[in-house]
């Protein structure tokens, strides 16, 4: 019997398969487009790439940050809203009471400066400038204190002046003499209330 060519009839075959198999594999390639950008392509091919790219970054829609604050409370307070949210759930307390504080303190002024020295949206006493004066019976009252140029800066003065607030409160077990605490030496429970108004007012 002879198999020559019967072999020569399979290999033809066999070499057909193998090209139309590999014309198929490359054509899906070319069609499909790539994510990343070939240093090899043609410039128009990179240019189109790269445009691909950044188009979908700019149609990817930004995430918004919480915002717990009350809509009664003024822009003014309520334009620190994230900050006032994230520093408010860090501590375990009403992100309103946050914001009565502020409207209280500064009326929501990242550059306030109270006579005493006081700066920031939570009025915070420094270890320098007019609160340096002040001293208590180990020393200056407020050398453990940031500088006025940090607390100038409306998240850190908010992370302090919340931390701040939590422990008075963990101190006193209450809301009234935990504000009383915070607020100005000569303020005692006037201001407290005035605080816990604003809150009971203008809180959600």
């Amino acid at each position: 019997m002879r198999l020559g060519p019967w072999l020569v009839v399979r290999g033809l075959i066999f070499g057909n398969m193998i090209v139309i198999l590999l014309t198929s594999v490359l054509s899906a390639n070319a069609s499909s487009p790539s994510p990343m950008v070939q240093a090899g392509a043609p410039l128009a091919a990179r240019q189109e790439a790269l445009h691909v790219i950044q188009q979908s970054k700019v149609d990817k829609p930004l995430a918004r940050e919480a915002c717990d604050v009350s809509s009664a409370f003024p822009e003014s307070v309520r334009q620190w809203c994230s900050i006032i949210t994230r520093m408010a759930q860090d501590q375990g307390l009403p992100p309103d009471l946050i914001a009565a504080v502020i409207w209280q303190e500064s009326g929501g002024d990242p550059q306030a400066v109270s006579h005493s020295g006081a700066v920031g949206l939570m009025q915070v006493m420094p270890r320098d400038g007019t609160a340096s004066s002040f001293t208590c019976v180990n020393g200056p009252c407020f050398s453990g204190r940031p500088h006025s140029d940090q607390l100038r800066d409306p998240e850190f003065n908010v992370q302090y002046g919340a931390s701040m607030l939590a422990r008075l409160f963990e101190r006193h077990g209450n809301l009234r003499d935990a504000l009383k605490a915070y607020g100005p030496m000569d303020g005692g429970y006037s201001y407290a209330d005035r605080v816990l108004e604003l809150y009971r007012q203008y809180g959600q």
